[in-house]
């Protein structure tokens, strides 16, 4: 009886986890769109208390972001950083590594871009394209690759690394924009204009989306797989649930680390190529300030969860695209984004702490 009971009893427990799997992800994005509604809700205060009236105001973000193609365009290449890095930054976590060094990875991925599509103009665009991110995604993963090696040669914990690295990362840019990236005569700190071959690609013609959300769209897909249906992915879910398991089954955990810190600074890499390559067609002083830590925050509101890194990302992009016009048209500070994020976050974590003390009860 046993042996014909085996196969239904392990369908039961089969199924039973696929159910559990489905609830946990269901409960995750409720509380997710809860906490939005909550920081909506608590923005609209600030709004009332400041003298302006909270409905015309989100419905003129509403505007500034979907109103028009152009205002769509815009908040899609807004979005594209914040997804790329923010899927990095969500695998770092998922195997305790707390990565938030993506500004400076996205900085020197921005500088290594720039360099290619500023000295080797010569190749066609076909060429010159993938070269220039490719050298940023190497830019990236090698900034990365530092805080990596000092958390597990030497013990520095990688927050401290990363977090300091940004700065580092930061002034590089400015450091090459004055002197051989710059471009002379400019008033502002920049390098020259990329030659056209060097511009990505339009998605859709007359307007400014180029074909970075793609690749961030697939990159997501990409992970996603990745970390479910790959042993790197099973090894990250290891060591993220417990070291000590992952270390009795033969996972090493400097293999694993070392892995996601140059897969995550490879995405951020490729952010910043995307980013001066489609947006600036240069490099810019300070292009990537904001990008990395609210990356952090996308990847807390996803729940660590990869492909749910697209909609959260997409969320802080639509958003920060329609301040500019709740700004202009109503007269409420663009700032009060940050107020709405800031929010956003706290109400995520508060609910991150809810499940987490939930399941241990």
């Amino acid at each position: 009886m046993a042996p014909t009971d085996q196969p239904a009893n392990l369908t039961e427990a089969a199924v039973i986890r696929s159910d559990h799997k489905m609830s946990d992800f269901w409960r995750r994005l409720a509380l997710a769109g809860l906490a939005i509604l909550l920081s909506l809700l608590f923005g609209a205060v600030a709004i009332f208390v400041s003298g302006k009236n909270p409905v015309l105001a989100y419905w003129s973000l509403l505007k500034g972001a979907f109103g028009s193609v152009d205002s769509i365009a815009f908040a899609l290449n807004k979005s594209t950083p914040y997804i790329l890095t923010g899927v990095g930054v969500a695998l770092c976590f998922r195997a305790r590594v707390i990565n938030i060094g993506g500004e400076g990875q996205i900085a020197v991925g921005g500088i290594a871009a720039s360099w290619v599509a500023l000295n080797a103009s010569d190749l066609p665009g076909f060429c010159l394209i993938p070269l220039a991110i490719l050298a940023g995604s190497v830019a990236g993963a090698a900034w990365a690759a530092i805080p990596a090696a000092m958390r597990l040669t030497r013990g520095v914990h990688e927050v401290l690394g990363t977090l300091l690295l940004n700065f580092v990362g930061l002034l590089m840019v400015s450091e090459v924009l004055h002197g051989p990236m710059g471009e002379v005569g400019a008033g502002f700190p920049q390098s020259p204009l990329f030659p056209e071959q060097a511009w990505l690609p339009a998605l859709v013609p007359g307007t400014d989306l180029h074909i970075g959300i793609i690749l961030a769209v697939l990159a997501v897909f990409a992970c996603h797989f990745a970390f479910w249906r790959t042993p790197f992915g099973f090894r990250l879910r290891l060591v993220g649930s417990s070291e000590a398991a992952a270390a009795y089954a033969g996972v090493t955990f400097a293999r694993t680390v070392a892995g996601v810190m140059l897969l995550a600074g490879a995405l951020a890499g490729v952010a910043g190529a995307i980013e001066v390559l489609g947006v600036h067609y240069r490099l810019i002083q300070g292009f990537s300030v904001g990008f990395g830590f609210n990356a952090v925050a996308i990847a807390l509101l996803a729940s660590l969860n990869p492909i749910a890194v697209l909609p959260a990302g997409l969320f802080f992009g639509f958003l920060e695209a329609g301040a500019l016009a709740m700004q202009r048209e109503i007269g409420v500070p663009s700032s009060l984004v940050y107020v709405i994020q800031g929010l956003t976050m706290v109400f995520v974590l508060c609910a991150i702490g809810i499940s987490w003390r939930q399941q241990r009860i």
